[in-house]
Order: C-alpha cells, then sequence, then structure tokens
C-alpha cells in the first residue's frame, strides 16, 4: 500500500528494525532508510529499488521477495541493516558524523551477529563510515577489525532506482559474485 504524504513526511528520522540474528551467511547493509521505508516498517520498499529483484536474480533467493516478507530473509541465512539506522528523503541528508558513528555501530552488530559476509550497498557510505576512499565494487582486502575479521566485507551497487550507473541486471551480477564467494 502506497503511503500518503502526511505518512512519509512523519517518517522523517524514523528508525525501522533491522532483520538479522544468528548463522548469516550475507548482512546486506544499506546506507540508510528512506522515508518510504520508515513509513511502512520494511526496508527496500519504495517501488523501483532493485534489491529484491537483484537478491533473486543473482540466486540468492527461489523467487522475488516482497519488502512486506523481509523477515523470510533469515531463513535463508540473509539479514538487512543500515550503516545509518534513521529515515530520510536522500541519504544527503546525512552528515560525516552520522556515518562514522554508524560505522561504529555496524561494526558492534558484525561483532555481536558474525555473518560470514557483511555486504555494504553504497560505495560512498562505506567509504564515509570507514575512512577508505579508495575503496571499490567487490570483495575487500581490508575486514572491519578486532573480531569481526572472520566476515569478509563486500561492497556492492547501491539499488537505489536512483543509481543510474548500474542497470538491474549489473547490479544483480554483483550480488551474484558474492553469493558464488560465499558458497564457495
Amino acid at each position: 500500500m502506497k503511503p500518503t504524504a502526511e505518512e512519509l513526511a512523519a517518517a522523517q528520522d524514523a528508525i525501522i528494525d533491522d532483520v538479522i540474528g544468528p548463522d548469516l551467511r550475507v548482512l546486506f547493509c544499506g546506507i540508510n532508510p528512506g522515508l518510504w521505508s520508515g513509513a511502512t516498517g520494511r526496508h527496500f520498499a519504495r517501488p523501483g529499488n532493485r534489491f529484491w529483484p537483484a537478491l533473486h536474480r543473482s540466486g540468492f533467493t527461489p523467487r522475488q521477495l516482497r519488502p512486506e516478507e523481509q523477515d523470510e530473509l533469515l531463513g535463508l541465512g540473509l539479514g538487512i541493516t543500515n550503516v545509518v539506522a534513521r529515515t530520510t528523503a536522500k541519504a544527503d541528508e546525512l552528515s560525516a558524523e552520522e556515518y562514522r558513528l554508524g560505522g561504529k555501530a555496524l561494526v558492534e552488530r558484525v561483532e555481536r551477529w558474525r555473518p560470514k559476509a557483511l555486504a555494504v550497498l553504497g560505495i560512498g557510505a562505506y567509504r564515509a563510515a570507514f575512512g577508505r576512499p579508495k575503496a571499490s565494487v567487490g570483495p575487500q582486502e581490508l575486514g572491519l577489525g578486532g573480531a569481526t575479521e572472520d566476515t569478509r566485507v563486500w561492497l556492492l551497487p547501491n539499488p537505489s532506482g536512483l543509481n543510474a550507473h548500474y542497470t538491474l541486471d549489473g547490479i544483480a551480477a554483483e550480488f551474484r559474485r558474492l553469493r558464488e564467494a560465499v558458497e564457495g
């Protein structure tokens, strides 16, 4: 159901729950939830976001899930979190300090849940949160440090419909590379 303009406005700065638990193969990490996600309480909820189609096309899910089915990911060994928890209309509303603090909180979640892989969906967010300005799509040589070294870190393209650098097929291909590495 499409949120009203009032519901979207009220969703500013909302927090939605992570989809997270033990024994995850991959913890997908968005930049931060948008207003549509805040209004619905579902990750990657805005129509046109390519997360759910890419997840299916890459072979992570047996069928294309809808945002309201996000909890089914746990049974597949998959989870969702964000670098910054609060919702905004656009990621450019986030400050450098929010990214830095979000990166620290993300390390704590990874240390607690110990997924096999952390897939950050957004190169700029990863660069800002972890001070790695030259990071690029794909596996990262450096882990997050400390107890998180057993978690592989991957950067994936942002699946937002606003990301014109990648087509859905291109995003799905990068997701597939991660799936094959985790399964292999």
